[in-house]
């Protein structure tokens, strides 16, 4: 892969090129319009017209369904301010607030999604057939409502979330304040090291789930596990698969590094 196949392959950049050819499509629509009739097109109407073609093209491109949601209520969203005549500062203050929390997905291709009770529930029930007090890392933690929930329920246990987005690491910190065995680490997963781990957890997105594994069969002990919510590991099958059925969250699937089939 190229450079510049390799820029493409971003999101956001994917993102941008789709709201710029739909800005000029719509414009050379709009010129059309003017030179063949009378008619102006509505600044609602245009504005939803561009939402509509940066999410068509933003299929065509690749991206993942919540960016199209994204592209499409962009411009709109943007009118819509506009009408109510915020004050400026408001428009910074929801843009910084906005990156501090989807900051994985830029930049790891990760959006943020939170554990369902049902994953808790399951991850509990797993861990409580375990006979070791549980060593266990959360990959993309998030507000750790997940590390939370366990910490509590399995106080002997150590458990450890790592996050990279400032605005979740920071509530995750805050909330994990009172709970001794429970702690919150601000960096990239890439940049963990699992081997003190006997359990790890994540729920990212299809992109990471095979550079994931190469990582945890290179530094995970061997008869640790690796759950993942809902995305599988391309080409692995897993050592056992618990049903979830919650909204996007259809299964933990979880692989025993070096451990034999016991589905």
């Amino acid at each position: 892969m190229d450079e510049r196949e390799g820029a493409l392959q971003r999101p956001w950049r994917r993102v941008m090129l789709a709201q710029g050819l739909a800005v000029v499509l719509l414009l050379a629509a709009v010129y059309g319009l003017a030179l063949l009739s009378p008619l102006r097109l509505p600044l609602w109407l245009a504005a939803l017209a561009q939402g509509a073609l940066a999410a068509a093209i933003g299929w065509r491109l690749g991206l993942s369904r919540w960016w199209l949601g994204i592209n499409l209520a962009f411009l709109p969203a943007l009118w819509l301010l506009q009408q109510a005549a915020l004050p400026g500062w408001l428009y910074l203050l929801g843009f910084a607030l906005l990156l501090l929390v989807n900051w994985n997905s830029l930049h790891e291709r990760v959006p943020l999604y939170l554990s369902g009770t049902r994953a808790r529930q399951q991850l509990g029930d797993w861990l409580a057939a375990r006979e070791a007090p549980p060593r266990f890392v959360d990959l993309g933690c998030g507000t750790a409502g997940t590390l939370l929930h366990l910490a509590r329920r399995f106080p002997r246990g150590r458990f450890v979330g790592v996050e990279s987005a400032p605005l979740l690491f920071l509530l995750a910190w805050l909330r994990c304040l009172g709970q001794g065995n429970c702690s919150i680490r601000y960096g990239s997963l890439w940049r963990t090291e699992l081997a003190p781990f006997d359990v790890v957890y994540c729920f990212l997105s299809p992109v990471p789930m095979a550079r994931l594994w190469a990582k945890a069969r290179e530094e995970m002990a061997p008869g640790s596990w690796l759950i993942s919510n809902s995305f599988a590991i391309p080409g692995v099958a897993p050592n056992a698969v618990r049903e979830l059925n919650q909204g996007r969250q259809t299964q933990l699937l979880l692989w025993q590094n070096g451990g034999a089939d016991i589905r």
